[in-house]
């Protein structure tokens, strides 16, 4: 690179860092300009009865709230406890029943498949299709997609499917691999499907990383896998945006994949989720220190059962195996593989993700700085460079964006389950009926009944659009090879140098010691009834909840409280942001500089303009005059849609196959021949739409089929309130099955609508 333009890009990385750290001040002054208002407005001069007044209540219920306080925070340690005796199950609001238990495979895994017990009142529908449900094994146990009866559970089970979880245990079992968990994995699906013969395929939903590994799943044995949910997954582990998600940086900031190697040695060959809730915990250190404990304190009468409950999840921490997290972060996090193809899971053997036929419903969040919505969604431009590569490849993707959730809401949040999961399981029964393409997927409120109502709606998208939400075109990225490369020469010397020699040293028994006294288990087993100051206390706390004493909300003193408290959070988001922003300038500048000097990683990749169509595209051509009634009512449908404009609301799909489903005859097919036709069609439509309109005489031979098409268009057009493009359209169809060929139009598909900020992907 000419030094003049690397002189460019340092001038761009200082320019960012300058403007982040003027931000950063800007914000901090603001919090406090804002507290000291408050402030001042409530404590406003008192007279010395009412001044004395508010110092005895304040002091006496502060004393009541310290005293219930710790109280709370030896329950969290009591239950942790409990938990780690019990063995840790998953902390799931619902009862269930373990199907099968992959500890006693050919290949063994700490994995077990349960069947979710539906609660009292629930009744299932035996005809709809099984949820097959994939939490992520991140530090934590399972548990987080149904922890409360308003989740992906809860609903799916409402709306009448049999649900089933993959569940693991605490421990992984000695010597088993990522290979392992998803050829398990693998196997529970089939199981699922084996004991639903007469449904269509599972839905197999992931959460977090358990979006990648129903990814893995499906990539193993697509034949066997529905509709596919990945919720807050990442899956392009480089992208994201400078300013926006300081967790991209790990990888490179800890040096690469050796650091997960040594914690793995040092924990006697086996992996510490704690370390992985520690990264979560730093994301935001104001949180993890203060706010969530003093929200604790200041709402001390309400918040004790919500408080514990999370804590609960939060604070089980689970194990991997050093060859476990070794595939995970060389492959995924630092590595970048799997949207690359490049994942083995076996020698010579990758995943290969142009291998899922199924649709897919990705739901991201921008509030999400843990997987932002460029790591949830970028896989599909790796994959599919053009929208035409998606529709040939015949893949159906739908992007749900929320505008604000944070990346645990996704999951726990009941505004979240009832808006966007209950939508979701919604819509697939409906969304292997959608021809090949990208989605965007916005949920609309009606409130007009009295009543909440939602309804979907599907818009069809360009994978270029995608690009709207990166900055750069993504040449931030380009460092991030860098790293990848750094940390496998590392690694390669960490494994040479140091690995043989703390192996040697350090048992597993030594290993167990460490991990007790992790500062995340210290902190719960040392606010516990091990602790004799706090056992002592116990009573006390009892007494203050029996006699709790109001203050008053509104005196000086409170006002003094929250004024410290803001006081408190500003300096540490002060604190994180700048933080942040040095971190990452750094990492531009080291890893920017490495990446500059190699002139193959700073050329821009060029995809290519012109695509070879794959056989399936030239087969479909070569049977446009083929076909029965089903073929044709599928390729008139998809020609409409062409002429509306690309959006299809769900309560209208719901509409059609009630009035005309059942007579189209795809209701009727096995679930992959009604897909194959929908394919076959939508590219006749999409590549040469006026021939498909003009052979479709072709395909309706008699005229009692003829006849039977116009009556069913009839019904739709009399039933639904329809725009004139469509009208018009019927008319079109009506003359070429009466023989008289139509106005020829100008053979344009009609393009998708341009993608906005803060519309869904």
């Amino acid at each position: 690179m000419h030094p003049m333009d690397m002189m460019k890009i340092y001038g761009r990385v200082v320019e960012i860092y300058r403007l982040r750290l003027g931000e950063a001040v800007a914000a901090y002054g603001e919090a406090m300009r804002g507290a000291a208002s408050a402030f001042a407005t409530a404590a406003r001069p008192q007279e010395p009865a009412a001044a004395w007044r508010d110092a005895v209540s304040y002091w006496s219920d502060a004393a009541q709230r310290s005293l219930i306080y710790w109280d709370t925070m030896r329950q969290r340690g009591n239950n942790w406890i409990a938990h780690e005796k019990a063995g840790k199950p998953p902390l799931l609001a619902f009862d269930y029943e373990i199907i099968a238990d992959a500890r006693g495979f050919e290949r063994p895994c700490n994995y077990a498949l349960v069947r979710v017990v539906p609660p009292e009142g629930v009744t299932l529908d035996p005809a709809r299709r099984p949820f097959l449900i994939i939490d992520p094994r991140a530090g934590h146990g399972p548990g987080i997609g149904g922890f409360k009866a308003d989740s992906e559970v809860g609903f799916a089970l409402k709306a009448g499917h049999a649900v089933y979880m993959v569940i693991f245990f605490p421990e992984p079992v000695p010597g088993q691999t990522l290979a392992d968990v998803s050829l398990a994995e693998a196997e529970f699906l089939r199981t699922v499907r084996a004991r639903h013969p007469d449904t269509d395929k599972p839905v197999v939903m992931g959460n977090c990383q358990g979006g990648w590994a129903a990814m893995l799943v499906a990539a193993l044995d697509p034949g066997n896998v529905g509709p596919i949910v990945v919720n807050g997954a990442p899956m392009s582990y480089w992208a994201g945006n400078d300013a926006e998600n300081p967790m991209r940086y790990a990888g490179g900031v800890l040096g690469g994949s050796w650091t997960a190697l040594l914690a793995s040695d040092l924990g006697g060959g086996v992996f510490d989720g704690a370390y992985l809730v520690d990264n979560f915990e730093y994301l935001n250190p104001g949180n993890t220190y203060f706010s969530k404990y003093y929200a604790l304190y200041s709402k001390i009468d309400t918040e004790p059962p919500r408080f514990l409950e999370f804590e609960r999840w939060w604070g089980g921490y689970f194990l991997m195996n050093r060859a476990e997290i070794r595939w995970i972060v060389e492959n995924l996090f630092v590595g970048n593989k799997l949207a690359a193809g490049k994942a083995e899971w076996a020698p010579g053997k990758t995943f290969d993700l142009k291998a899922v036929r199924s649709p897919i419903i990705v739901f991201a969040s921008l509030g999400d700085n843990i997987t932002p919505p460029q790591q949830a969604i970028n896989w599909v431009a790796d994959l599919y460079p053009t929208t035409r590569a998606l529709k040939d490849a015949g893949q159906v993707i739908v992007g749900l964006m929320h505008q604000s959730v944070g990346h645990l809401g996704i999951f726990v949040s009941g505004a979240v389950a009832r808006r966007e999961h209950a939508q979701i399981v919604d819509l697939v029964e409906y969304v292997e009926a959608l021809p090949p393409g990208l989605y965007g997927m916005t949920i609309e409120e009606d409130r007009s009944s009295g009543e909440l109502k939602y309804d979907v709606t599907l818009t069809e998208r360009l994978v270029e659009d995608i690009a709207v939400l990166q900055k750069y075109d993504r040449r931030d990225e380009i460092p991030f090879e860098v790293v990848a490369n750094i940390s496998e020469t590392v690694s390669g010397a960490y494994e040479v140098l140091v690995h043989p020699l703390l192996s040697a040293v350090v048992t597993p028994e030594m290993g167990r010691a460490l991990r007790a006294v992790h500062p995340l288990r210290a902190a719960r087993w040392g606010l516990s009834d091990l602790n004799p100051v706090l056992r002592a206390f116990a009573p006390f706390a009892d007494f203050a909840r029996s006699q709790r004493t109001p203050r008053d909300e509104k005196g000086p003193l409170v006002a003094a409280e929250h004024f410290a408290a803001t006081s408190i959070t500003a300096g540490w988001d002060l604190y994180r942001r700048l933080r942040d922003a040095t971190v990452e300038t750094e990492f531009f500048r080291l890893y920017g500089t490495f990446a500059m000097l190699d002139p193959d990683l700073t050329a821009p990749v060029q995809p290519a303009l012109v695509e070879q169509p794959p056989a399936e595209v030239a087969a479909a051509l070569a049977a446009m005059h083929s076909g029965d009634f089903t073929d044709a009512a599928v390729r008139v449908a998809l020609l409409a849609q062409q002429r509306g404009g690309g959006q299809r609301r769900l309560s209208t799909l719901k509409q059609i196959r009630d009035l005309v489903g059942h007579e189209v005859g795809l209701i009727a097919l096995p679930a992959d021949v009604a897909q194959a036709v929908i394919r076959r069609q939508s590219i006749i439509a999409d590549h040469a739409p006026q021939e498909a309109l003009a052979s479709l005489p072709d395909l309706l031979k008699t005229p009692q089929e003829r006849t039977h098409l116009l009556t069913l268009l009839d019904r739709l057009m009399a039933n639904i309130a329809f725009g004139p493009e469509l009208t018009a359209f019927t008319a079109e169809v009506r003359q070429v099955l009466a023989g008289t060929p139509p106005a020829v139009p100008d053979g344009r598909v009609v393009p998708f609508p341009s993608y906005a900020a803060g519309q869904a992907v």
